[in-house]
């Protein structure tokens, strides 16, 4: 399974940004895709789910902001993140579990600036 993560940079407070993770190697429709982040000095948490049937969630702290969605013509997933604010800052990875296993994109970073 491979995941590429592209889209982060850096941005204004109140900007746009649009991640993109390529996947290869699983039949990606059949998958659920997660978009996660971890600040400096933090845990990684979850940002946001898709599952393979369209049904997506989303942390409370990124409601309203954030949407996810999939592609499963061209195997990927975005997340689009909008009124950005400072703590959104992080390096973002997106993730699929196969065969009980974690994958993780590299990760594509994200600075917002106050």
């Amino acid at each position: 399974v491979q995941l590429q993560a592209s889209g982060g940079g850096l941005v204004q407070s109140g900007g746009s940004l649009r991640l993109s993770c390529a996947v290869s190697r699983i039949m990606f429709r059949s998958y659920d895709m997660d978009w996660y982040r971890q600040a400096p000095g933090r845990q990684r948490e979850l940002v946001a789910t898709i599952t393979s049937d369209f049904n997506t969630n989303y942390a409370d702290s990124v409601k309203g902001r954030f949407i996810i969605s999939r592609d499963n013509f061209a195997d990927m997933v975005h997340l689009e993140m909008s009124s950005l604010k400072p703590e959104d800052t992080g390096d973002y990875y997106c993730h699929t579990v196969h065969r009980g296993r974690d994958f993780w994109g590299q990760g594509t970073q994200v600075t917002v600036s106050s």
